[in-house]
């Protein structure tokens, strides 16, 4: 795959997914059991770890039926 094909496809990817986020919210991505939030004070460190397992499990899902 071309160097520029990919930027075009990932643009395409990141427009999609800013037009979509409203949506995504409310099925509750980024709020799952095993994302890792600590507040302390004014500081706060989120570490999305289920939503980010998911997430990869589908895109992996997706890329293996578009290959085949």
């Amino acid at each position: 795959m071309s160097l520029p094909r990919l930027f075009i496809g990932l643009g395409i990817f990141f427009l999609a997914v800013g037009l979509l986020w409203p949506w995504l919210m409310k099925l509750g991505l980024g709020r799952l059991p095993g994302d890792i939030v600590i507040e302390r004070g004014n500081a706060r460190f989120y570490f999305p770890l289920t939503t980010s397992i998911i997430i990869s499990l589908v895109l992996s899902l997706l890329l293996w039926l578009l290959r085949k």
